[in-house]
């Protein structure tokens, strides 16, 4: 699936392609998440790899999809999704990042991305789509609200890191010695 764009915004004109992600395409990607772990202000957060991204985004049972935008031949940005069920909803999809370049933002490109996940999701009759936001982001939270997103109170994101999962398990095991 491909679609080409012709944005008008702010007095720019461009075309812009936003498609399946590949292979080839996660050199690039990584590029992207590590601008984003900037932004978040997480930069030494990123170990994820390049030959990560392609044995997890294109095995047999690939882990993620991705869709890319491209602006005059460059990927300028890219959406990481991934499924998930719910045992309330059944089918989901969670969307793990979606990232513009700081230099690109403002013109659509993230709409457009965020548009195709969503009519993505709709083709695959998915009962929900669902996606982290951090408090201080308002600009992605008055552009999610406005779409029709809820952002949900009393739900905390809970994470376990590798470190600690280490520490846990080993201390459990210990105990049931």
């Amino acid at each position: 699936m491909q679609i080409s764009l012709n944005l008008s915004k702010k007095s720019i004109n461009m075309s812009l392609v936003i498609r399946k992600g590949e292979k080839e395409d996660m050199p690039a990607v990584l590029g992207l998440i590590k601008e984003l772990a900037t932004f978040e202000r997480e930069p030494a957060a990123v170990v994820v790899t390049v030959d990560d991204l392609v044995r997890d985004g294109f095995s047999s049972n690939p882990l993620f999809q991705t869709f890319i935008a491209e602006y005059d031949d460059e990927i300028v940005g890219m959406a990481l999704f991934y499924n998930r069920y719910s045992t309330w909803k059944g089918k989901t999809i969670h969307l793990e990042d979606l990232i513009v370049k700081e230099n690109k933002r403002q013109l659509g490109i993230g709409k457009a991305l965020y548009d195709e996940v969503l009519k993505y999701a709709l083709n695959e009759k998915v009962r929900r789509v669902e996606w982290v936001v951090l408090d201080w982001n308002t600009p992605a939270i008055d552009f999610y609200k406005k779409s029709g997103a809820s952002i949900l109170k009393g739900w905390e994101t809970v994470q376990m890191t590798e470190e600690n999962l280490i520490n846990y398990i080993n201390r459990v095991s210990n105990e049931d010695i």
